[in-house]
């Protein structure tokens, strides 16, 4: 069960993060500095291709990564 949501989460950042590209390469093509429509895309297309590769980075690493045990003795010190 929680691999099948992994593999939704990583896929949803991935298309977050490809759209968040197609957006940032808009906003440069249309001058960003001169075109205030042109600068709130260059703005949001970074914050989104910054949340995809977060949410798909998180959702690989939690995949692959050993739970922590934090009632370990060993773990606790």
């Amino acid at each position: 069960m929680i691999g099948d949501l992994n593999i939704i989460y990583v896929a949803i950042g991935v298309v977050a993060m490809l759209g968040g590209l197609a957006m940032l390469y808009r906003a440069i093509r249309g001058r960003p500095g001169e075109n205030p429509k042109a600068t709130a895309m260059l703005i949001a297309g970074m914050m989104i291709t910054a949340f995809g590769l977060l949410m798909a980075g998180f959702a690989i690493g939690f995949a692959v990564s050993e739970p922590l045990d934090l009632n370990d003795a060993e773990t606790a010190s």
